[in-house]
């Protein structure tokens, strides 16, 4: 009984840790609203929070949940897709929140070809996503 007690413990601290770090993510970097404002798209604010909600509790009971969803490839790559287009916009506003490739490309000397290395980023994530889904889920 003792052991059950400390895991709920542990999977409780370790999920309010994770909880916090991905709230401090969006919200102090301002993640999401820079996409908003590279897309122009300030008027879909409340798809936005309701895109986030509902891909958060998905991705728990997808994680978390005993029922094998059994569905055709098809929707296995459309699924790996829109994760990998996820990811790769996450991974690009954040850089460009905080300047990560402007600066790599400046001083290795690739100024002119920090849309290459963005674009090249993107479609790896995307790639890596479809390969994670297609070979490793199915």
């Amino acid at each position: 009984m003792m052991t059950i007690l400390v895991e709920v413990f542990i999977g409780l601290a370790a999920g309010i840790a994770v909880g916090t770090g991905f709230v401090a993510f969006l919200t102090v970097l301002g993640i999401i609203p820079r996409l908003m404002q590279l897309s122009k798209s300030e008027r879909h604010l409340h798809s936005y929070e309701s895109a986030v909600i509902c891909g958060t509790l998905a991705g728990i009971y997808l994680s978390f949940g005993d029922v094998p969803i059994d569905v055709p490839n098809l929707v296995l790559a459309a699924w790996g897709l829109f994760h990998g287009i996820f990811i790769g916009m996450l991974a690009a506003a954040l850089t460009e929140v905080l300047n990560v490739f402007p600066l790599l490309t400046k001083r290795v000397g690739l100024e002119d070809q920090l849309l290459i290395l963005l674009m090249a980023l993107v479609l790896g994530k995307i790639g890596g996503s479809l390969f994670q889904w297609l070979i490793f889920v199915k």
